[in-house]
């Protein structure tokens, strides 16, 4: 996976309420979701990003509750994936089992609209095409529950139920 998008910057302690609100989590319409993605940290998200973007984070990202609409709304949104220095578990968790791809590596020196590449096979981060941070690998099972667009596809595909 090496594809040429902007990174989109967060702090620290991100958590599911600021990601998706719970007063829209009752929909399964995930465009729905999707198009009120961030809306109270950044009320102009949905209309700045463009598919592939990236949101990059510090610590903890994704912590709070244990809902499922949290990594669904980003992945809607267009977004490509997470690049964080930690994840919350079952975020981590929920956003594999969905199909929203996590990176976790050092996000100091990523600025907002930073141009990011993602070289998953490498383990490397590179910004602007230039600067390369190593990130954490993910394991072969991983790669390939996010390849097939999630756990229940993954499954689906090979006959595991």
């Amino acid at each position: 996976m090496s594809s040429i998008n902007k990174a989109h910057v967060y702090g620290d302690d991100i958590n599911t309420d600021l990601i998706i609100a719970g007063k829209y989590t009752k929909t399964l319409n995930m465009a729905e979701l999707a198009s009120h993605c961030f809306e109270d940290i950044d009320a102009n998200f949905t209309t700045k990003i463009k598919p592939g973007d990236w949101i990059v984070a510090g610590r903890n990202f994704g912590c709070g509750s244990s809902r499922e609409q949290a990594p669904l709304a980003i992945k809607h949104s267009g977004i490509q994936g997470v690049i964080a220095k930690s994840f919350a578990r079952i975020f981590y968790r929920n956003a594999i089992n969905v199909g929203l791809l996590l990176v976790v590596c050092n996000t100091d020196q990523i600025t907002d609209l930073d141009e990011i590449s993602v070289d998953l096979f490498n383990g490397s981060v590179i910004i602007n095409k230039k600067l390369k941070i190593p990130c954490e690998k993910l394991s072969p099972i991983m790669q390939q529950i996010l390849e097939e667009g999630g756990l229940v596809p993954y499954l689906c595909k090979r006959g595991d139920f």
